[in-house]
């Protein structure tokens, strides 16, 4: 990899004859840069995608192709792309579902709006991969027919589809009214009973860890409740059984249902696995009596998870801030909270609630000027980043809290450029404000000439369009490929070094 020719090539200045110049020698790293540009012609694009077809893909993603510039024949991944897009020709996918190779086949089953009579081609493949994926987004009926589909893997794939009718979902839970699965990928390929080693050392081995089957396909049906537990169009009354279930998982997946009923949640708020409680805690189905049942729970990461339900009472929230490490995060509770409530917390006695409270960033302005004022530094850190804070008040903030909050500061867009320029003479220096002063969009060529002392922060000041021009030459030849790349993307590299990095095809 040419990693100026890579930095050039998303290196939004360059000019148009170099950005021609550069497709006729790009390589697979250059054209994936490339096939990102905005300003690419389309002319420009059919050229890329003939020379390196891995650049198809990303361009029929970025809207730079059309249906009339692939030839499935020879492009059959962007004639994919754009099938996925249901952009493609319908007739694509009657020749690519007879492809050969069985993962293009997979990824065909996996787009949406195919012809009945291609889905009946997937549908009777002969690779199960295929038909599992082809399960996985089908239509309700021919998801209905699937899970009686023979093989375990498939009725999995049927389990996770969202658009399988909930009658059928119920049935691949208790199995009335189906016949039994006959095969698995286990029972495929090894002697049963068999489980897999989850540090196999067959390099050729794609079995999944812990895949194991006694005749009875255990593994493949335990992923198939796993999904049919995630699936919110499976009824919750056949799944209430997994309460009880020796599966720590898949109690938590039943813990974490939307439409969990009170009794089962009361039933999970005594499961022995913390893990359980914890995605129990989360849900925002359980009512406010199991909420304070929960908030006196100590098990590992249940009263934390409790804080980041949308539904946890604000007096509750403010003794999970106490009894947990909850850290700077806006949560669910505080962003609903009213102007009458946000008021209360402002004036909360534990400095926690206050710094939850100044991760918001649409706090009236009396109240982010008290939190912009707060004697603890986590509060202020908080507060740091928010819109409308004048020069004078983030000046204040480093005065009476030092390098506790350069970074948060230095992170506001607002900052101005004379304090940034500060921030990266700071004693002690901060390395975290010196990254994003190199970030800020208001950093001077001062301030960027100062971060381009620390290794890690060169890469981000390399590529500012604020750094000065000889600077930015001066790092093509940097040991370190990565600053080399973001100096070469940087559009105030003058363009007559551009041209003199990209090799003249026609030169001698």
């Amino acid at each position: 990899m040419n990693p100026a020719l890579c930095g050039l090539a998303v290196n939004e200045a360059l000019p148009f004859e170099l950005v021609g110049r550069l497709i006729t020698i790009a390589d697979a790293d250059i054209a994936a840069g490339l096939a990102g540009r905005a300003d690419l012609s389309r002319e420009q694009a059919v050229d890329l995608a003939s020379r390196v077809e891995e650049s198809a893909v990303r361009l029929v993603h970025e809207g730079r192709l059309t249906a009339a510039d692939i030839n499935p024949l020879t492009q059959p991944q962007a004639a994919l792309a754009l099938l996925e897009q249901r952009a493609g020709d319908p007739e694509w996918a009657r020749l690519l579902a007879r492809d050969p190779d069985a993962d293009r086949r997979a990824k065909l089953a996996a787009c949406p709006g195919l012809p009945a009579d291609v889905r009946e081609t997937l549908a009777a493949d002969p690779d199960v991969q295929v038909v599992a994926e082809l399960a996985l987004c089908t239509t309700p009926d021919l998801a209905a027919r699937l899970a009686r589909h023979p093989h375990a893997e498939v009725r999995t794939a049927v389990a996770g589809n969202e658009a399988t009718p909930p009658q059928v979902l119920a049935m691949l839970i208790t199995g009335e009214g189906l016949p039994p699965a006959e095969r698995c990928l286990v029972c495929d390929r090894e002697e049963t009973p068999f489980t897999h080693d989850p540090h196999c050392p067959r390099l050729d081995c794609d079995l999944r860890s812990g895949a194991s089957c006694a005749g009875s396909h255990e593994s493949t049906l335990h992923e198939m409740a796993e999904q049919a537990l995630w699936n919110p169009a499976t009824p919750v009354g056949p799944l209430l059984r997994f309460a009880d279930h020796p599966s720590s998982l898949l109690r938590a997946r039943l813990a974490a249902r939307p439409d969990l009923p009170p009794q089962s949640a009361a039933r999970l708020a005594g499961d022995p696995v913390p893990g359980v409680r914890g995605e129990l805690a989360q849900n925002p189905a359980i009512d406010e009596a199991l909420i304070r049942v929960l908030a006196a729970d100590r098990g590992h990461d249940v009263q934390r998870r409790l804080a980041h339900n949308p539904r946890v009472p604000l007096d509750v929230l403010s003794e999970l801030a106490t009894a947990t490490k909850i850290g700077p995060s806006l949560l669910p509770r505080i962003a609903a909270a009213s102007p009458s409530e946000i008021e209360d917390l402002s004036r909360s006695s534990n400095p926690v609630v206050r710094m939850l409270l100044a991760e918001r960033r649409d706090l009236p302005a009396g109240i982010r000027d008290a939190l912009a004022d707060d004697p603890d530094a986590k509060v202020v850190k908080s507060i740091a980043r928010h819109p409308g804070l004048s020069e004078a008040q983030l000046r204040s903030m480093v005065e009476r809290h030092g390098s506790r909050v350069v970074a948060k500061v230095a992170a506001n867009p607002e900052t101005p450029p004379a304090l940034l320029e500060e921030l990266t003479r700071h004693t002690p220096l901060v390395q975290k404000g010196l990254r994003e002063v190199a970030r800020h969009p208001g950093a001077t060529g001062p301030a960027l000439l100062a971060c381009l002392a620390d290794s890690q922060t060169r890469r981000l000041a390399a590529g500012h369009p604020a750094l000065p021009p000889e600077a930015i030459v001066e790092l093509l030849a940097d040991p370190d490929g990565l600053v080399v790349e973001a100096a070469a993307a940087n559009p105030s590299l003058p363009p007559a070094v551009m041209a003199q990095l990209i090799p003249d095809p026609g030169g001698a």
